[in-house]
């Protein structure tokens, strides 16, 4: 059989397989976009729309709830249909699916194959029976959950944050089993549907990433709502008790009963069945293909981007990987990884915005560092929302005023983190914060406050 040739192959129509494919076609470049499941990869279909859908639905509950608080009264008690929660995500995510599909069907030149990418070898890949060649070839494979080989997992019915997609009833009791962003998302968002929620994390505290103030305050915020939180499980494992699950978690303590159990436990890149050894693309131990700060792997001729890099595991971290290799290729712009700043957010409510280091980091780097607070109890802008859980935390430089890193837990944290953000990139120092003047009421008005009123990091 003779392979059809392309002057690019794609592999994963993900969240920089498909910008790329518009680039590259531009340009004039004939494409082979290949995806073996859902164009938009995991942000689309299981990843940040959908559940963000979800996570406002929760919200729009939770503040009905609270609507005595804010003087607004209800002819009766508050409701939630989540069969509709569903129908509302389900018509969100495949909207932008198929709004990805109409973008990709009218590239000139790129050709979409659905199926399994596999190499033959450096150059060509096999679809099906389909055998593709070209001289460039991007990989946008992205992950899926992690599932470790814990006691009784395999007799158990799991979910994962795929599968829970696709649930259609609403659990009376889900169980959680671990304790960092996507796990905490999900706890929060089904708590405010109605389910009995149950957290399990081996980590001695949740966020394991994050400083402990921040931890603390994540988990009291999940506690307030009647969430129960274990950290410290050191002997997770699962059993059917009748129509339940019960998982156990340290000795001497009852094991939690759930009717659905959750494992959020990690991801893991899906790179294991592409064939990767028949191109020679070098992966590390855990199965990330090595790059390097352009995103070129081993291989001359072929990159990889997103989650299968092991740089990032998020849309914006993908999309900007797209970038860099779209500025290098095409651009004569030597972009790089590491000219990016760390910055994501952790969507429970109120959401937590992080940019840059945190405060064990900045220790462990042994640099002056100077450190500004404030609590969302001391922020106006909170206080009339009624949502005062959380505050902010600034680190900078002590002797050369750098911004070395910023978190804001608290209402529309998410999108204030963004002004300390920007003006790191423009490596800008702590006095040019100090000295703007933001907008009241507002909870980024009080960021040129606390950079007044840094203090030595102790």
């Amino acid at each position: 059989m003779s392979a059809k040739v392309f002057d690019a192959i794609i592999i994963g129509a993900g969240q920089a397989g498909t910008p790329l494919a518009g680039r590259l076609t531009a340009a004039g470049m004939s494409v082979a976009l290949i995806e073996r499941k859902l164009v938009g990869g995991t942000c689309v279909n299981t990843g940040c729309i959908p559940t963000k859908t979800m996570v406002a639905s929760a919200y729009a509950a939770h503040l009905a709830r609270r609507a005595a608080d804010y003087g607004v009264t209800l002819s009766g008690p508050v409701g939630v249909d989540y069969k509709a929660i569903k129908a509302r995500k389900d018509k969100v995510s495949g909207a932008s699916r198929s709004g990805l599909e109409t973008w990709i069907a009218g590239m000139e030149k790129c050709t979409l194959y659905r199926g399994h990418a596999r190499f033959v070898s450096a150059n060509t890949v096999r679809v099906g029976d389909d055998l593709l060649t070209a001289p460039k070839i991007f990989l946008n494979t992205g992950g899926r959950a992690s599932v470790p080989d814990l006691p009784g997992v395999d007799d158990v019915p799991y979910l994962t944050n795929s599968s829970m997609m696709d649930l259609d009833v609403l659990p009376s009791h889900l169980v959680v089993v671990g304790g960092s962003y996507i796990s905490l998302e999900f706890a929060q968002m089904f708590r405010r549907f109605g389910s009995e929620v149950t957290v399990i994390e081996k980590a001695p505290r949740l966020t394991g990433r994050e400083d402990e103030d921040v931890s603390a305050a994540i988990q009291s915020i999940l506690e307030n709502e009647g969430i129960a939180v274990h950290v410290g499980a050191d002997d997770i494992a699962f059993a059917r008790i009748g129509n339940g699950i019960a998982v156990t978690f340290s000795a001497g303590k009852p094991p939690a009963v759930g009717s659905h159990v959750l494992l959020a436990l990690g991801r893991v890149p899906n790179t294991d069945d592409l064939g990767l050894d028949k191109a020679g693309v070098e992966v590390d131990q855990r199965g990330y293909v090595v790059v390097d700060d352009q995103l070129r792997t081993s291989v001359p001729g072929i990159w990889a981007m997103g989650d299968c890099n092991g740089k990032g595991a998020f849309t914006h971290t993908s999309y900007n990987d797209y970038e860099i290799v779209a500025a290098n290729l095409l651009d004569n712009d030597p972009r790089r990884v590491s000219d990016r700043i760390e910055a994501y957010a952790l969507y429970v409510d109120p959401p937590l915005g992080r940019c840059g280091m945190t405060e064990a980091a900045v220790k462990k780097s042994g640099r002056r560092a100077l450190v500004g607070q404030r609590p969302m109890t001391r922020v106006g802008r909170a206080v009339e929302k009624g949502e005062t859980q959380g505050f902010m935390k600034i680190l900078a430089d002590a002797d050369t005023g750098e911004i070395l890193g910023c978190s804001i837990l608290g209402p529309g944290g998410d999108e204030a983190i963004h002004s300390v953000l920007d003006l790191m990139y423009a490596k800008a120092p702590i006095s040019t914060l100090a000295r703007a003047m933001h907008i009241h009421p507002n909870v980024s008005e009080l960021l040129p406050t606390i950079a007044q009123e840094l203090k030595p990091l102790a």
